[in-house]
């Protein structure tokens, strides 16, 4: 920037021209009252002479006067004389102490006058230029897009800023673990010499201010911003900086701007320039916090934590699509489930660290035998399975006893140093020539697996389909001839698990699962039924039962206790596409006398995303009429943060899979960390699932999660107890 643009913020005019005014008027006043006062002295001082005389005269008169009378009277005019001076005398001391007390008023207000318009001549800025930073300050509007591409959103913020203040150049430096990350952000085209400049000199100055060895490794990304930008000599720049705040430990940052100049900066520029600049700090900041935290989310929701390899979430996702793939190319492909023989044993006798460590090798010993476009997954536990993509039957097993003869040949060592091995047994099933949808395919797979581990363990078994068929047919038609005798005869009760407060350990509220009682009174898990209720179409019948007795339950809370309880009320996906519930939930609830705003309906995210226009004009019936509503098993989709934005909840309820694990995985504490983090900024209460031990429950109360529940905290029971 030129030396001429360095006064674009002027001090305002008007209280300079009125401090100088003013005190020249103050100034005259205490020149006039000096000079009076000089002349007083001068009158004084004549008077006091000319008595004197007088005074002189009148006594060498009375030595030649005999008459008595006259003498009397020269002696009363002497008399009169000396009074005259004494009170001359005293009205003059009480003039110069008047004056010299009035001369300090004076001189104190024009030294605090002076004082006082200098400091707002400081800190007072013109109107213009506040309404030029509004303007700026106006765009600054943080969404999704703007925050994971920030470099370009600061683009976007410095063209208004440059309106304001021409500078030369704006920077962003981050210390992270690979080195120093500079964002450098030219005004203007400049030569690749005054770049090159530019970028040593930054990269000194940054290195210094955050305390970097001189040897830290640059990472550099250059942007160039269309504007009228002069360069000078780098021996006129002059830079501005604002640090970033640590908002996790680790992560320290610099940003500022350089320009140059020969003068120096007035007060109203350097207050106009760090007010904008530390609104970029939080918009840099903040966006560069949130872009890592959702790139890791998102990274993590489909990467399993402990092996790096992809999860059972990235399997179905890519499972569903190389079916399409293989309808539409003809061709096969096959999956590999793998599960390690007794690796209980390994997890009771040496511990879960050294188990963790047989998990990563096998996942990277799997990898070997991948080629390109092979997917290969850690479903859970010590189970894997690989998706073979135009592979038929016999490929598949060749790789499958490949890839089970090394890892029989692996050796691991026990804590005392004794050598182990490892076994695993492999099922195989092939697309279409086996199954013909996703849900047998799984279902076909599982029954290689147990073959295998039915046959002695360390196996490769192919999928037997008739047997399978056979087996599966005769158990489903049973199954749901139980399911819907037992809807006829209401055997399906709710069961109430509590929900507490992480903060005070007071239960906040009770999730209603489903529960089959049978003919003998013993409870079966929706574990065991709920697939089959959903597959043939039995969920809308199964949820109104659920919802009526829930609902009747807190009638009874109300009746008894005087008030209800907040219950969550889990519903099927086929209640999304009628949203008939709502409205038999919410007559319900004016029948009996419960407000709505006791019940929070409770969807897994897998069926609250498969229709996202229906799941929209879902949510706002449930508002509408008091309910609120739940997103279950939150970071099982494969972009879980997209649908954060499209849509609103209540609560969020985080995958039970990634609370788990909290003592032993840094990476899921880091991912639920995050996920606390992320739902606070945007008002949804979060609540842990699967807290199955007191140590999880610390670390959630740690993380500020709102609530917790599991077995830990309480097991499902047939009423509402504390």
């Amino acid at each position: 920037m030129s030396s001429n643009k360095a006064g674009i913020f002027q001090q305002p005019q008007y209280l300079d021209q009125l401090r100088v005014r003013l005190m020249r008027q103050l100034s005259t006043m205490l020149e006039s009252q000096i000079r009076t006062r000089s002349f007083a002295a001068t009158i004084s001082t004549l008077v006091k002479r000319v008595h004197g005389e007088i005074f002189e005269d009148f006594v060498g008169s009375l030595e030649h006067i005999d008459d008595p009378l006259i003498a009397a009277k020269l002696h009363q005019a002497m008399d009169r004389c000396q009074h005259l001076d004494l009170a001359f005398d005293s009205l003059v001391d009480e003039r110069q102490r008047q004056w010299h007390k009035n001369g300090k008023y004076l001189k104190e207000v024009m030294d605090e006058f002076n004082t006082t318009t200098r400091f707002l001549s400081s800190i007072l800025i013109e109107k213009d230029l506040l309404e030029k930073q509004s303007q700026v300050l106006e765009k600054i509007i943080l969404s999704h897009e703007k925050v994971s591409q920030w470099q370009q959103f600061v683009q976007e913020i410095l063209t208004g800023f440059h309106a304001i203040f021409p500078f030369n150049f704006f920077f962003i430096a981050f210390a992270e673990e690979h080195g120093l990350s500079l964002y450098c952000y030219y005004m203007g085209e400049f030569s690749e010499k005054a770049k090159q400049k530019v970028r040593d000199h930054l990269y000194q100055e940054i290195i210094s201010k955050l305390k970097l060895p001189a040897d830290a490794p640059l990472d550099i990304e250059e942007f160039v911003i269309a504007a009228n930008s002069n360069y000078v000599s780098l021996n006129q720049v002059k830079m501005l900086t604002v640090a970033v705040p640590e908002h996790e430990p680790g992560f320290a940052g610099l940003l500022g701007i350089a320009f140059a100049t020969s003068n120096e900066l007035s007060v109203q520029e350097k207050s106009i320039i760090r007010s904008l600049l530390s609104v970029m700090v939080m918009v840099v900041g903040s966006s560069k916090v949130l872009n890592r935290t959702m790139s890791e989310l998102e990274y993590y929701s489909v990467h399993d934590p402990l092996t790096g390899i992809h999860n059972r979430r990235y399997f179905n996702d890519m499972l569903e699509y190389e079916v399409g793939r293989s309808e539409r190319h003809k061709h096969e492909f096959s999956i590999l489930l793998l599960d390690l023989d007794d690796f209980k044993d390994i997890n009771d006798s040496y511990g879960h660290p050294l188990g963790d460590e047989v998990l990563k090798t096998i996942a990277e010993s799997i990898c070997l035998f991948m080629r390109k476009g092979d997917i290969a997954t850690r479903m859970g536990g010590d189970e894997f399975a690989l998706i073979l993509p135009e592979t038929g039957a016999s490929g598949a097993k060749v790789a499958a006893e490949k890839i089970r003869s090394h890892l029989q040949q692996l050796s691991f060592l026990s804590p005392e140093g004794k050598p182990f091995h490892i076994t695993t047994s492999i099922g195989i099933i092939s697309y279409p020539q086996d199954v013909q949808n996703v849900e047998e395919m799984m279902s076909g797979v599982d029954v290689a697996l147990y073959r295998a581990k039915d046959l002695g363990k360390n196996e490769v078994c192919e999928f037997n389909r008739a047997a399978h068929l056979k087996k599966i047919v005769r158990d489903s038609r049973s199954l749901v001839e139980d399911l819907r005798c037992a809807l006829n005869e209401e055997r399906i009760n709710p069961y109430f698990q509590p929900i507490v407060d992480c903060k005070t350990g007071e239960i906040f509220a009770y999730e209603s699962v489903a529960r089959l009682i049978e003919k003998d009174g013993t409870a079966t898990t929706a574990g065991r039924f709920i697939e089959t209720i959903e597959k043939y179409g039995l969920g809308r019948h199964l949820d109104r039962i659920i919802v009526r007795k829930v609902i009747e339950t807190n009638k009874r809370m109300i009746d008894s206790q005087g008030e209800a309880k907040r219950l969550f009320i889990n519903l099927s996906a086929q209640e999304i596409q009628g949203r008939g519930i709502l409205g038999y939930a919410e007559e319900l609830c004016n029948q009996l006398e419960v407000p709505p705003s006791s019940i929070v309906f409770e969807i897994l995210e897998r069926d609250a995303i498969g229709d996202m226009s229906n799941m929209g004009k879902f949510l706002s019936n449930l508002r509408k009429k008091g309910f609120s509503f739940a997103l279950d098993d939150f970071g099982s989709g494969y972009n879980s943060f997209h649908y954060l934005r499209e849509l609103h909840f209540e609560y969020v309820k985080i995958d039970g899979a990634f609370v788990r694990n909290l003592p032993n995985s840094k990476i899921d504490r880091a991912l639920v960390r995050n996920l606390s983090r992320l739902c606070q900024e945007l008002d949804i209460l979060i609540i842990g699932e699967f807290v199955e031990s007191e140590e999880i429950f610390t670390i959630l109360q740690e993380m500020g999660v709102d609530y917790a529940q599991g077995f830990h905290i309480g097991m499902p029971q047939s009423s509402l107890v504390n």
